[in-house]
């Protein structure tokens, strides 16, 4: 039922809230039943909650006095024992891709204004001589894996309001890179509103809230709420191979980490990479109270950042690229009363908003705090959650920025440098400098080619040589 224009100004005053009533009069009657209707569905109270505890003040971090590393399966096993399990994973692995057991899920709801780049960053053109965008080559790998492993795969992609319509226009202008219009699921991130480091929540414009995606750990619920969690349980989905937009190195489904997960019984699994340095910015795996958790690089105190161990190593060299297999059941779990059991984090950010008198403010400064919810705070509230271990070279090449560090640039070599050493397993001869950089340019089409092992049965037996200088697409 509505509540009244009092009723609803009653309850915003009582959370100090009522400034957001200030403009009510002036719009029109559409879009006052509409902005209303957003103003009733607040929960004024959590907000309050969260105002007090994240905006007002900052939240003491504190990490506990007892951390230690965690078990990792290795990127290569060790010995007998080791390399059966991992032979038996990649087993169990294909045939839950064969059997309809497993979807991919991407998240994808930022924009590409850090590169320079106006629209949806998984619009981005990234690969060195083809440009194909980021969503390209996860549409072509798709492609080959369903039809590699005999697979049907749905594909989930998680927007965010202020790209959704355009990456759906993408796709559709794009005939789905040729997958089938109805495997592939978008969904929208959910939201929270912006608030003002005064404890007031911002406006957008006279009729609307200034509102900011809730963070990745979002993901979650909006799977419930977005009704994608009940097509994946109709269609067969046990298992989701969870990845980022900006990672087109990442392997969109990889059996041995399917087939770890599934065996071990696993609820939420992660992959892991050495870490280049102490303070390489990618979370920390750490075993706490018994519980395998990620701590923030910006949390993690320096004397425990640079320990080693007695080899030499960091002792905690294990970070997180953002890459996870997740069973539906725990997402089921997790979100089956509707509400939110992640923690909430603090971001200052500048957050364009109308003031007091009605003018458009676009600050120089962080003037607001965003609220989010990160997804490897869900791996302690998993039962029994796994950490393998990934070759960098093979699974990361994070897009973030236009040049420099995890840049499209960066990215652009990583992608080649993966498919050089893809073709020269494959008796390819390829230039190289003194160096040992590239002296030319490749670009595996991942339409014909998902793994290694893909390049090894086209090239085994062609003698294939290339010239320094050359540049060359393979389809």
């Amino acid at each position: 039922m509505s509540a009244s224009v009092a009723e609803i100004k009653d309850r915003l005053e009582r959370f100090g809230q009522a400034h957001l009533l200030r403009f009510i009069d002036e719009l029109p009657r559409e879009d006052r039943t509409s902005f209303l209707g957003e103003l009733q569905s607040l929960d004024l109270e959590g907000l309050a909650s969260l105002i007090d505890s994240h905006v007002k003040k900052v939240p003491e971090t504190e990490v506990p006095g007892e951390i230690a590393p965690p078990a990792c399966f290795p990127l290569v096993p060790d010995d007998d024992s080791a390399k059966a399990l991992y032979t038996k994973a990649e087993a169990r692995g294909r045939r839950l891709l064969s059997d309809g057991k497993v979807c991919a899920l991407t998240v994808a709801g930022g924009q590409g204004s850090r590169l320079g780049f106006d629209g949806p960053k998984g619009a981005y053109p990234i690969t060195p001589i083809k440009r194909k965008t980021l969503f390209q080559v996860f549409a072509e790998s798709l492609r080959r894996a369903r039809e590699k492993f005999s697979a049907s795969i749905p594909w989930y992609i998680m927007t965010s309001s202020a790209n959704d319509a355009a990456t759906r226009r993408f796709f559709e202008d794009n005939a789905y890179f040729g997958l089938e219009a109805d495997s592939v699921f978008f969904f929208t991130q959910g939201e929270m509103p912006a608030i003002g480091l005064d404890g007031k929540i911002l406006l957008r414009s006279k009729g609307a809230l200034a509102m900011a995606p809730n963070g990745h750990g979002g993901t979650l619920l909006a799977l419930r709420n977005s009704g994608a969690l009940d097509s994946m349980r109709e269609a067969g989905v046990d298992h989701i191979s969870y990845f980022q937009v900006d990672n087109p190195l990442v392997s969109v489904v990889s059996p041995v980490f399917i087939g770890l997960h599934d065996i071990e019984g696993s609820e939420m699994s992660s992959r892991a990479l050495e870490k280049t340095g102490p303070f390489e910015k990618l979370g920390n795996y750490c075993v706490v109270d018994g519980r395998l958790t990620i701590i923030e690089y910006s949390d993690m105190p320096a004397e425990l950042a640079e320990a080693k161990d007695a080899d030499g190593r960091l002792l905690f060299r294990l970070g997180s690229p953002a890459i996870h297999v997740i069973s539906r059941t725990f997402v089921e779990r997790l979100t089956g009363d509707g509400a939110f059991h992640l923690p909430w984090h603090r971001a200052e950010k500048k957050v364009p908003f109308l003031d007091v008198s009605g003018g458009f403010v676009e600050p120089s400064q962080p003037n607001a705090v965003k609220l989010e919810t990160f997804i490897f705070d869900a791996i302690p509230m998993a039962e029994n959650p796994i950490v393998v271990e990934a070759a960098r070279k093979e699974e990361f090449a994070p897009v973030k920025n236009k040049t420099g560090v995890d840049s499209a640039e960066s990215c652009r070599l990583l992608l080649m440098e993966r498919d050089a050493r893809w073709l020269e397993a494959a008796g390819v001869e390829i230039p190289r400098k003194d160096d040992g950089t590239l002296d030319c340019a490749v670009e595996l089409s991942p339409n014909s080619f998902f793994d290694s092992e893909d390049v090894l049965a086209r090239f085994d037996s062609e003698n294939l040589v290339l010239n320094p200088g050359d540049e060359r697409y393979f389809d």
